[in-house]
């Protein structure tokens, strides 16, 4: 998948929460993200905990809804049995580290589809050490 990035729940929070100490470098990085047309992938996990975290405020929920409901610019990848059994498999071997299983997921699905680049305020993606953090 040559010029997409794949799309962290914490990213898209502090875009869309104006509270959250990392706001504006989101606004900012995403505006440079549209100015190269480059597009989102991501899964259902991460757009569960965005829509989690905003659950208890109904205008942000809709817009949430907005942002990825038909959104030509973002791609949901379905998340395979075996990319649950291998998200499974990660966090047993590494249980050093504090990665969450939706975590995981993004890991071993951004492995699969070969990309190399994360937005994300999430000091997992970095911990895990494989991709270009954007952020």
């Amino acid at each position: 998948m040559t010029n997409h990035i794949f799309l962290d729940a914490s990213f898209w929070i502090a875009y869309r929460n104006e509270r959250q100490n990392c706001h504006r470098e989101a606004r900012r990085i995403l505006a440079e993200i549209f100015r190269h047309r480059i597009k989102f992938v991501t899964t259902l996990p991460v757009l569960c905990e965005i829509h989690a975290h905003f659950s208890r405020t109904p205008e942000k929920k809709r817009v949430i809804l907005q942002d990825f409901e038909n959104n030509p610019l973002v791609h949901i990848e379905e998340v395979a049995h075996a990319d649950q059994q291998l998200a499974f498999k990660l966090l047993r071997r590494q249980t050093d580290k504090s990665y969450s299983l939706c975590d995981a997921v993004s890991f071993v699905v951004m492995q699969r589809l070969g990309l190399k680049q994360a937005l994300a305020f999430d000091e997992h993606f970095r911990q895990f050490g494989e991709f270009e953090i954007i952020s």
